[in-house]
């Protein structure tokens, strides 16, 4: 199992009633399910740890991993309250994630690198010498995401369960 770096994304109106509404939130994005087919929904697994780090070594503008801002007063939806990316930020997340490849994101990095640096799952860091291709199949899907969710005019709402 282990912890899951999820998306998901909120038209403005959606946002908007889920800030107003904090509760309401969790059971909005239920509804939609785990069904990733209609694009509303992304699970980047577990290389949510990595791809943060190698976006912050990169100086990347926008939270996109963990959210910009806090759904204030949400309940705990895994590993704490959710967070988000109002409209804005998602365009401006998925210029800048356009514009970087996988093989740039992670550069020269090696697998011990990331695993001297704590990045969760330690684990496969020691045991897959595929590790680094998990990370870029999982940031390309993000990028997908955040470019679907841009040209939509969509916030994203971003949590770990």
């Amino acid at each position: 199992m282990g912890m899951i770096g999820k998306y998901a994304r909120l038209t403005p109106g959606e946002l908007q009633q889920i800030l107003g509404d904090p509760a309401l939130g969790h059971r909005l994005v239920e509804a939609m399910g785990e069904d990733e087919e209609d694009g509303r929904r992304l699970d980047v697994d577990k290389a949510w740890h990595a791809m943060s780090f190698f976006l912050d070594r990169l100086g990347f503008p926008v939270e996109v991993v963990f959210g910009e801002q806090e759904v204030a007063g949400a309940p705990d939806w895994g590993y704490g309250p959710p967070r988000y990316l109002p409209p804005a930020q998602v365009r401006v997340a998925a210029e800048g994630l356009a514009r970087i490849d996988g093989a740039t994101l992670t550069g020269a990095a090696s697998r011990q690198e990331l695993f001297e640096a704590g990045i969760y799952p330690d684990s496969i860091w020691t045991r897959d010498e595929d590790a680094l291709a998990y990370v870029w199949a999982h940031y390309d899907s993000l990028v997908a995401f955040m470019t679907t969710a841009a040209l939509a005019g969509d916030a994203v709402v971003t949590w770990i369960s």
